[in-house]
């Protein structure tokens, strides 16, 4: 529980820093970010509102980096813990827990993932669709399960081994929606996304990185 609070608090320290709410000028993320907050509480509510033998959650955090970016991405998945809290038959505890370890971990892992890709790989559409929405979006979120485990957050009735397969493979799910979403969004609605710039990765003048 302290660990968790320490993370949260540090997390929007840094991020309300920055002032996050300058990203939603002109309206054009309004939209993503309100779909977020209605469909995202109720992935994350839903081992709690069905009986499920194995309690896997879909995190979702990645996608929110990609779109919001991370700064306003914190709020928004303090929001969609909060959110999820008042939904879901879940304990406050409970509902710090999944904003952390479903959210803000795996959201900021993204961003160094992603922040990498562009500084040794580079700037292309293939790169950011392939290696920032799908691969990087399967290691963010697996190693945010990893984490988890490692200070005690196991899945219950199964064994240690078996919890770390179960987290890869639902790792595999969120990078597959978030990829397809993602070239979606590049492809219809590049605005959207606010890690995204057409300057950046489509301008053929532009030297490579």
């Amino acid at each position: 529980m302290m660990l968790n609070a320490a993370l949260l608090t540090l997390a929007l320290a840094l991020s309300v820093a920055t002032r996050p709410w300058r990203l939603l000028a002109g309206g054009q993320r309004l939209s993503p970010l309100l779909a977020l907050l209605v469909a995202l509480p109720w992935l994350w509510a839903l081992p709690a509102l069905h009986a499920m033998p194995l309690q896997l959650q879909w995190s979702g955090a990645c996608l929110v980096v990609l779109i919001l970016g991370w700064p306003l991405a914190v709020p928004v998945l303090c929001g969609v813990g909060a959110i999820t809290w008042l939904i879901a038959p879940v304990s406050l505890p409970q509902a710090l827990d999944l904003t952390v370890w479903l959210g803000l971990v795996p959201a900021t892992l993204a961003l160094l993932v992603g922040a990498g890709i562009r500084r040794w790989i580079g700037t292309h559409p293939f790169v950011y669709l392939l290696g920032r929405a799908f691969l990087g979006t399967a290691v963010c979120v697996f190693m945010a399960g990893v984490l988890s485990q490692s200070v005690g957050h196991t899945l219950p009735g199964v064994g240690t081994g078996l919890s770390l397969v179960a987290r890869w493979l639902m790792a595999w799910g969120d990078a597959f929606v978030t990829g397809m979403l993602g070239a979606i969004f590049v492809a219809f609605k590049p605005h959207w996304l606010a890690t995204w710039s057409d300057r950046l990765y489509l301008d053929p003048t532009r030297p490579p990185a």
